[in-house]
């Protein structure tokens, strides 16, 4: 699928404002000062955008978050193992790898949750994440696992270049939003924005 500029500008926006609320709640969550943009939003045929997130071989933790109500899909965040035990550093939770899934799948619940949020306040559309579900493995097996159902629904997926710094240190993290059927065109139609795809 082929966006223009103005629509992604548009889906990029929307992760921006969803990146505040997130940035806000994790800030509240890690005692500290957290920095969380978005400066780049693309849709991207499914095999590409898993490519862009990360090598499949690449050990990786990542939080699925399934999104219900009139617009499906799923939020996929990974976090590579450095990011992760940064993160999970400051919370206390370090060489405990049960509570450190847990903490991550808090964390990547903040963030999904904010973005799914933020969508479904801008376009209208009733949109609910449901509990996430975080393990660790290697990308490739997450994304055969996790995506294989939403390949079958779409074939598309919104990739979300994020930047996140908590208190000066850098965490890496993918993210990645798959809705299913036709909810790229859902959302742009509901900003007014689909007709110029034309």
């Amino acid at each position: 699928m082929e966006l223009s500029e103005i629509q992604l500008d548009a889906l990029r926006e929307m992760a921006n404002i969803g990146s505040g609320n997130a940035a806000t709640a994790l800030a509240g969550m890690l005692g500290r000062p957290v920095d969380l943009s978005v400066p780049l939003a693309a849709a991207l045929p499914l095999p590409e955008a898993v490519d862009a997130v990360g090598a499949i071989e690449g050990v990786v933790t990542a939080v699925a978050i399934p999104v219900m109500g009139e617009l499906e899909g799923i939020v996929l965040l990974t976090f590579p193992v450095p990011s992760a035990q940064v993160l999970s550093g400051f919370l206390g939770v370090v060489d405990d790898p049960e509570m450190e899934l847990s903490a991550l799948s808090e964390i990547g619940n903040i963030l999904g949750s904010s973005y799914v949020n933020a969508l479904g306040a801008m376009t209208g559309i009733g949109m609910e994440p449901c509990p996430p579900q975080a393990v660790t493995d290697m990308l490739g097996a997450i994304v055969a696992s996790v995506l294989a159902a939403a390949a079958e629904q779409s074939d598309t997926a919104l990739l979300l270049d994020s930047n996140l710094v908590v208190e000066g240190a850098a965490c890496e993290f993918g993210f990645l939003f798959v809705p299913y059927e036709n909810g790229i065109v859902q959302l742009l139609t509901r900003l007014g924005l689909w007709e110029q795809a034309a």
